[in-house]
């Protein structure tokens, strides 16, 4: 469903923005996801909303069918990038997980602000976004998805998962269009 409005109690989820994410060879330009996530900062920040900045640091337990990594990770894989640096009133999360929900504080911090719905912005749409945004959906939460605003690894999966998947948990829009609503909503 295409986005129609956001709840006044929206807080903006941007999901591994960081150093080690943005320099993964992306479907669409990282820059241009950054800079348009960085507008959604800006605008959410200017009308008071909660942003909600998201990095990984590792990866949970359990097998895969994935190799080992062989490649260290760099010092600063876990720091955002320098467009995405916290605010006083930022909150940032640390993940180990693709999703920003279990193991975190992330829905404590949305229930003490009385938050009713996110919108999600990142790096890998079918990764650590759409993981985000099933929780989200299932915890009860209006989802709008910034679709302009996320790139991933592969573009049958970025696909999949704006084409398929985001519209069965929200609305999605342009960054452009959030950033109307955002403003309208004040």
């Amino acid at each position: 469903m295409s986005l129609t409005a956001l709840d006044a109690r929206t807080a903006l989820l941007v999901v591994d923005l960081q150093e080690g994410t943005v320099g993964l060879p992306t479907v669409h330009p990282a820059h241009e996801i950054v800079d348009r996530a960085a507008e959604l900062v800006a605008a959410f920040r200017s009308q008071g909303l909660p942003v909600v900045l998201i990095n990984v640091a590792g990866g949970a337990p359990g097998r895969n069918e994935l190799p080992p990594s062989s490649r260290a990770l760099a010092p600063n894989w876990t720091e955002l990038v320098p467009q995405m640096k916290a605010e006083a009133g930022d909150h940032v999360v640390t993940k180990t997980t693709w999703d920003a929900f279990p193991g975190t504080d992330l829905y404590s911090y949305l229930q003490s602000r009385k938050v009713t719905q996110v919108v999600l912005a990142g790096i890998a749409t079918s990764i650590g976004v759409e993981s985000t945004a099933r929780s989200a959906y299932a915890l009860g939460y209006n989802v709008a998805l910034a679709t302009d605003a996320m790139t991933d690894l592969n573009a049958e999966a970025h696909h999949n998962a704006v084409e398929r998947i985001f519209p069965m948990l929200g609305e999605t829009g342009t960054t452009e269009e959030i950033i109307k609503l955002v403003r309208g909503s004040r």
